[in-house]
Formats: structure tokens, sequence, C-alpha cells
């Protein structure tokens, strides 16, 4: 890119910041040193390849969304809590809040991401021990109790079951008479993950999209500043893939879901916003920071070149990150503080919109409130005493970084031209990135290339090639071991006897009427919310409105495969 473009631009930038509000704060460094907003090249000069790093706020947007970068908005503050039963959680979230937190990420226990009640059989053991137990609206209301609906962002963890889930969500948000239209938040819904990492799916892969298919007509129309969709590369990379490959699954993930919203009629320009994505950052520092560069520019090119999006919006990759549980380790688990504050700090230099950070103890037990709060308070001593938020995209123009960015996005090209590959030549119903996926499932062709990246991760640990302190260098230590929450027997108990309870106090009828209702609109091409909602109303439970749809669509059965 010649001088006179780079100038062109950087006037184009420069009206765009101008225009724009910034936040009331002291933008200089410690020392009292003024900074420019955003550095790129020195005037006059040429930077061949500028095109592709660009300013902030402008396509590609390599450099972020907005031209203010965190003078305009900081990152939210959105930590990851839910355990034992919802009013155990709510005194959490009330303390998140209270002590500065920006937003609420609802955790859910194993029976609740699986679809089943705390009174199946098959829940026995673990109801509210990696999340908080979730049987029904009235449990979403003690959740939430005290806290406005209408006033705070939610985003809430869960793939398999998410479409009842929200649901349950939004009776919750009526019952406090919340105009439900003005919900903001995020949902994960994202099923293509489960089959390729976490494994916590329902039904085969259609009937999944079907559900989610018609999450993203519901919002768009009815609730439009909610996100029906966080597609997440978190579980692919903690699984054991490389940072080219959660990028690359994670995007490609994307594209089916914007395929299987173009199949539905809907305009890419109106559901593509609704779109939002959920990262791994891990420890090394670099490489993290490129991925989430690359992926915002590979996006942007994508939507607009591949799937015709015009405006800026559904052009722009919005992302939350967690930082790498997979990095925290049982030994010394005191040095997680540091590894935490890294990956924290990688993904803020990378631009992300929200952020949680990972508790010391979490390796070994759900947070106490004291490793809970140090997380929380990493996250505020990056923001409020570091500088970072002074100045867009301050790594740009790094000759290490943008080769890494480079690279990076060339990898991950290379991945989506083999996932097209596997769905052939024939046309899909919905896409051709989605046909690809589904072959790719199939075939086990995702999960086989994680395992092999484990494996040669793995490899290199045991060889001491690769280190990690306190596991394969430097094991001495004084520390003493920690106190961690354990979750009572009784958690369990209290759950199964308040679900009775709420069962025998209900009109049966009118439950069963509406989840045959629900069953009867999934034999159409209805859509399914506002039945599902119906049922919701009605009291029925979480594991009713799956088993009624697993008795009607069958349950997935992973492919052996040796």
């Amino acid at each position: 890119m010649n001088a006179d473009e780079i100038a062109a631009g950087r006037a184009r930038w420069q009206a765009r910041y101008d225009a724009a509000r910034k936040r009331d704060a002291d933008f200089t460094t410690l020392s009292g040193m003024t900074v420019d907003p955003v550095y790129g090249p020195p005037e006059g000069v040429a930077y061949p390849g500028f095109d592709r790093i660009g300013w902030p706020g402008e396509y590609p947007y390599t450099r972020g969304l907005h031209p203010t970068g965190y003078r305009g908005r900081t990152w939210t503050i959105r930590q990851f809590a839910g355990f034992g039963n919802a009013q155990q959680t709510n005194e959490r979230y009330k303390m998140i809040l209270g002590a500065g937190g920006g937003g609420l990420s609802v955790a859910f226990d194993m029976p609740t991401l699986m679809g089943r009640d705390s009174d199946d059989p098959q829940s026995l053991g673990e109801v509210g021990h990696c999340g908080v137990a979730v049987d029904s609206a009235a449990d979403m209301e003690v959740l939430f109790d005290g806290i406005d609906l209408g006033g705070v962002t939610t985003s809430m963890t869960i793939s398999g079951p998410a479409v009842p889930v929200f649901c349950m969500y939004l009776v919750a948000a009526e019952r406090q008479g919340v105009d439900v239209s003005t919900l903001d938040g995020t949902l994960q819904t994202d099923i293509f993950k489960e089959y390729i990492a976490q494994k916590e799916w329902l039904f085969d892969p259609e009937p999944h999209l079907r559900l989610i298919g018609d999450l993203m007509e519901y919002c768009a129309r009815e609730i439009p500043r909610y996100k029906p969709l966080s597609v997440s590369g978190y579980h692919i990379r903690e699984a054991g893939s490389t940072a080219a490959q959660e990028l690359a699954y994670t995007l490609a993930d994307g594209f089916g879901y914007v395929e299987l919203g173009l199949s539905r009629g809907l305009d890419v320009n109106v559901f593509a916003p609704g779109l939002s994505f959920f990262f791994d950052s891990h420890v090394d520092f670099f490489e993290e920071i490129a991925k989430f560069r690359a992926a915002r520019r590979i996006w942007a090119r994508w939507l607009r070149d591949v799937y015709g999006a015009t405006s800026e919006k559904a052009l722009w990759l919005r992302f939350h990150t967690q930082t790498a549980g997979v990095s925290l380790t049982a030994q010394q688990p005191v040095n997680n503080v540091v590894r935490t504050a890294v990956e924290a700090l990688a993904a803020v230099l990378g631009g992300t919109n929200s952020l949680h950070t990972n508790a010391l103890d979490e390796t070994l037990a759900l947070p106490t409130d004291e490793s809970a709060e140090i997380a929380l308070r990493t996250q505020q001593v990056l923001m409020e005493e570091t500088g970072v938020t002074n100045v867009a995209d301050p790594l740009g123009g790094s000759w290490y970084v943008e080769a890494l960015t480079d690279k990076i996005e060339a990898e991950a090209e290379e991945i989506f031209a083999r996932i097209r590959q596997l769905g052939g030549e024939g046309p899909h119903q919905i896409g051709p990135m989605t046909s690809g996926i589904l072959r790719g499932i199939e075939d086990g062709w995702f999960t086989g290339h994680i395992a092999e990246s484990a494996f040669v991760y793995q490899q290199a640990l045991e060889k001491g090639d690769k280190k990690i302190v306190g596991v394969n260098c430097h094991t001495g230590t004084v520390a003493k071991d920690l106190e961690i929450l354990r979750i009572s027997h009784e958690v369990e108990l209290e759950q199964r006897r308040v679900l009775a309870e709420r069962k025998a106090a209900r009109d049966e009828a009118a439950v069963e009427a509406a989840v045959a209702r629900m069953v009867e609109v999934g034999r159409t091409d209805g859509n399914m919310i506002p039945a599902m909602l119906d049922a919701v109303r009605a009291e029925a439970t979480l594991g009713e409105i799956c088993d009624a749809l697993r008795a009607e669509w069958g349950v997935y059965r992973e492919p052996a495969r040796f």
C-alpha cells in the first residue's frame, strides 16, 4: 500500500474516532506521558500489505471493530459461574456484580447439559457439581432473583438442550415483568462443536439444526439484541487442538450457521450480527494474539465475499474469551494465577469483547469465593492499572505478530478447503461448508486431527521439549494444599425434593397438552419456539421437554472408531 493510501486510511480513521463516544478516563502512561489512540506507519512511508492490517474500525477489522478500541468501551468482565442449586448460584452472581463484574455467564451442571432432570436416575451423583441445576422455569426465577434481566447481559453456556433452557430464561424474564424484546445476551447453542469436541448432544445433527434455525428466526424477529448462537472454539482447543485448528474449525462452524440462516430465507445482514464467538486464550502469548486478529479478518472477508453481507455489523466478528482451563495445573496451583493473567492479557491485546478469567483452583474443584475474587481482580488490574486500554491494537505492525497473524490465517484457509472437499461435489440442502462439517463429524475427521495434535503435544511434554512449571520442571515447592469448595450431597436431595413439590403442584393435564402440542409443531415446518415457550409456562421440566423430543427424533450415538 502506498503512502497516499495509508494517509487516506488514517484520515478516515481519525474522522470516525473524533465522531465516536470516548470514556471519561485518563489515557496517559503511568508517568503521565500522552499516547495516541492508535499507531501506524510513519507519515509519508509506504507499507506493502498494509491493507491486510488497516485501521481500527475499518475492514478487514484486523485491528478491532471500533475506531476507539477500548477508549470507547472496555471489554465486559463476564465471569462464568454456577454450582449447587439456583439459590447458591444467585448469591455468587450478586457477589460478582457487586464486585464490579459487568455481565453474567451461567455454568450448568451435567444433568442440565444433557437435558435431564435432577430426579432422573442418570443424574445421580451429578446434581449441582459442575454447574447449577436447572429443571424448570421456577429454577430460572430463583437463579436471577433480585437481578434485573432487562439491565444485565447474560451468557448461557449450553448447547444440546439450549433452546428449552433459553425458553425458561425468557419465561423468568416475563415473570419479572421485563419486556422480553429488549433482552441482551448470548446463548451458546453451538451443536457442531459438541460432535467435534465436547460430546454433550441429544439428537442427530439434523434435528439440532432444525431447532437452531427456529431459534435464529425467532430471535431475529422478536429479540433483535439477543445473540442466539455463540460459536465455540474453546472446547475444541481444550480437547487438544492447535491454535490454527481451533480457529479454522470454529469459523467453519460459524460459516455453517450462516448457511443455515440463508437456507431459512433470512437476510444475512439481519441475522449475522446475532452470531458471536467464544475462543480459548492459551498460554502462548503472541500466538493467541495473532489468532484473534486473524479471526476478525477471515470472518469479515468470508461474510462479504462468500456470503454476500453488505452491512458493517454483519462483517464484525464479536467474541468472548475464556482463559485456558487446560493450562491450569493441580501441581503448585498458585502458579495458575500467573498463567491466567498472561492469557487474559493476550485476549485483551487481541481485542476481545468480553472475558472470563479462570480461578486458580478450578483444576481441582469449583472455585471458592476467594479464588473467584482473585480471578475477577486479575481482569480489573489489567483494565485499571496496566494502560492496555489506552491504545487500539498496540502490537499492530509488529513484524512477529503480523507474520504470525498471516501464518495462522493461511493455515485456517487450508483447513477450510479440506472441510469443503469432505462434503463432496453434490449440493447440500443447507450449504457446502455444512455438508463438509457433517461428513467430517460422521467420519471422525475432526476428532482424529484433534487427537493427533494432543498426542504430539503430550509427547513433547514427556520428552521435556515443552515445559510446564511445577509439572515437568521446577517441581520443588513449599506450597500447602488448598482448601477447595465441595458440593454437599444435600444439594441433590433438596433439588429433588423441590422438583417433586413443583410437579405435584402444577396442572398435569396442561403440561401434557403443551408438550404434545410442541411435538406436533415439530412434525410441521412451523417454528417450535412459541409452542416450547407454552410448555415452559405450564412448568414442563427440561427433562420432560427433551424426553418428548428424544422419543420423536431418537438419540445420537457416536460411531465406534478404532
